[in-house]
């Protein structure tokens, strides 16, 4: 393993270096070429691939700021093995923070991609094609979308006990079991037989120091667990298992304050927001219709009928 060279995107990658590639998307209809950094540490020692990938959705910001933080502070630099950051993956999303792809697709729902497919898929295409083969553990960061925002939290399958183990490890506050998504990044490297963490932290649009200071603990001690830096692991608290949950809807439209503070565990009819109209005639209670933990809660001001409001863990 130690004399076999490592090649991406084409280009040998050498030993104890920092080499940056450039994954190039397509040009924009003004000619500019569309290219998205991929920041590659390789170690002089062999180990595990490991891949820090953020920005899958352009406006989810909290991870950009994550992998940030994680190559200001050289934690990705590592003694044994090699570490890829890819802190903006849909660059073009980004740049004018929405979610989607300019061909208004979702890319986490492109996986794996076709070679002449829309944008999207092409884009994912080659991701699958040219770097998913040669990683073997993969932590995707997201948040929440739109104004829903969510508690730090690591999603992986029930069935994936490496995926479970390496959730542990990073220590989140929470750890949601939920089932790959058709044509996910998740599914679609799972089915590679790559261990996959999905980090969920914050809301769109944001760049939560609380959120931010999670997912680069529990990177570090993934990292730290797998060989590839020296260091202690950080325990703070054991995380709450959400083996089954529920999203609360509002029952009416109208203005939104929310009661509870996310995370917090809640008992049946307790009171979780309020909803009222904006002349003063109603005002409805939104109350836990049973015991559990409240891991992402809707911080829009307005809402409608049927809007998600709060997602809360049932016990067992």
């Amino acid at each position: 393993m130690s004399n076999k060279p490592f090649v991406l995107l084409g280009k040998e990658i050498p030993k104890g270096k920092r080499t940056v590639l450039d994954l190039e998307v397509a040009k924009l209809h003004t000619r500019t070429t569309v290219k998205v950094p991929v920041i590659i540490e390789r170690s002089h020692n062999p180990g595990p691939v490991v891949l820090l990938l953020a920005g899958i959705h352009g406006d989810e910001t909290n991870g950009v700021g994550i992998i940030r933080e994680i190559i200001s502070l050289g934690i990705n630099k590592p003694k044994n093995g090699t570490i890829i950051c890819i802190p903006v993956f849909n660059i073009f999303g980004y740049l004018i923070q929405t979610r989607e792809f300019p061909d208004g697709r979702d890319l986490n729902r492109m996986f794996p991609g076709t070679a002449n497919g829309s944008l999207a898929s092409q884009f994912a295409y080659q991701f699958t094609k040219e770097i998913a083969p040669f990683i073997d553990y993969v932590i995707d960061f997201h948040t929440g979308g739109g104004e829903r925002d969510n508690i730090a939290q690591i999603r992986c399958n029930k069935d994936d006990d490496k995926g479970l183990e390496l959730a542990k490890v990073f220590n989140p506050p929470i750890i949601v079991y939920s089932n790959n998504i058709i044509k996910s990044l998740r599914e679609t490297l799972h089915k590679m037989g790559k261990t996959v963490l999905l980090f969920e932290g914050g809301k769109s649009k944001e760049l939560n120091p609380t959120i931010i200071n999670e997912g680069v603990n529990g990177t570090k001690n993934v990292l730290i667990h797998l060989g590839l830096i020296e260091g202690e692991i950080t325990v703070r608290e054991t995380p709450i298992y959400v083996k089954k949950a529920k999203w609360l809807r509002a029952s009416h439209s109208g203005m939104f304050k929310v009661r509870v503070a996310n995370g917090s565990y809640v008992k049946k009819k307790d009171v979780l927001g309020v909803i009222q109209d904006p002349f003063g005639e109603f005002k409805k209670k939104v109350y836990a219709p049973f015991n559990g933990h409240v891991f992402c809660t809707n911080k829009t001001p307005i809402v409608n009928k049927g809007d998600a409001l709060f997602h809360v863990s049932i016990e067992e």
